[in-house]
């Protein structure tokens, strides 16, 4: 799976490098063997953005993309779009993707993370819960989140010295230490999708794609 996602990483416009932050070093040595590039880290990070910016400490670059391995069908294309959000706006210091839901399972369903954004495209709240709630009123759009950010270095490694919020522990979303610490997320719309390999079932999913050479549709 990591080989998946670190191919599609390297293929992406805009991008460098790719280094595998881990701290298992069974998977270090398997990126090793395909010729990638890995580095161990220690093993009491909170979150993933925790173990990135260790990495990204030792780094010399202003921006740095941060792509969960167990995402192995994401498109480099949305790579190239959330770093091109940060180039384009020197102000937005983080950004990340979203897709509209069209499966209603989607909405409900606790491994797929929804997020609600202003109408600059800064996000409001990410839950695992449906939002927005509808009420009878007028159906608002549903937005999944894709776990795909990228930031200005020098941001990733302040938030990284800040403490995990309520929210973050509660919903076991990192994100939400960036909004509670009072900072803005920039969201990019992107007509592609993913899967997070988050079940048994989703797994089976990726294979599927995988065998077919396929990716998935976009919209």
């Amino acid at each position: 799976m990591v080989e998946h996602v670190y191919r599609r990483a390297a293929a992406a416009r805009g991008v460098d490098a790719v280094v595998v932050a881990t701290d298992d070093p069974r998977i270090a040595a398997a990126v090793e063997r395909f010729g990638g590039i890995a580095r161990m880290t220690r093993a009491s990070h909170r979150s993933g953005l925790d173990r990135v910016a260790e990495v990204a400490a030792d780094l010399d670059c202003p921006l740095v993309v941060n792509v969960q391995g167990d995402e192995p069908l994401v498109e480099p294309d949305m790579i190239a779009e959330v770093v091109a959000a940060l180039a384009g706006d020197p102000a937005v210091e983080m950004s990340t993707v979203c897709r509209r839901i069209a499966e209603p399972s989607e909405y409900t369903d606790p491994n797929v993370v929804k997020v609600v954004a202003d109408r600059d495209g800064n996000a409001l709240y990410f839950s695992r819960a449906p939002i927005p709630f509808e009420r009878g009123g007028a159906a608002a759009p549903a937005y999944k989140h894709i776990g795909l950010y990228a930031y200005r270095r020098p941001f990733l490694l302040r938030l990284a010295a800040l403490p995990q919020s309520p929210l973050e522990r509660a919903e076991a979303l990192e994100q939400l230490r960036v909004l509670e610490h009072g900072f803005r997320i920039r969201t990019v719309v992107t007509q592609h999708d993913s899967i997070g390999v988050d079940t048994p079932q989703d797994l089976e999913r990726v294979r599927r794609h995988l065998e077919a050479g396929v990716g998935l549709p976009s919209t």
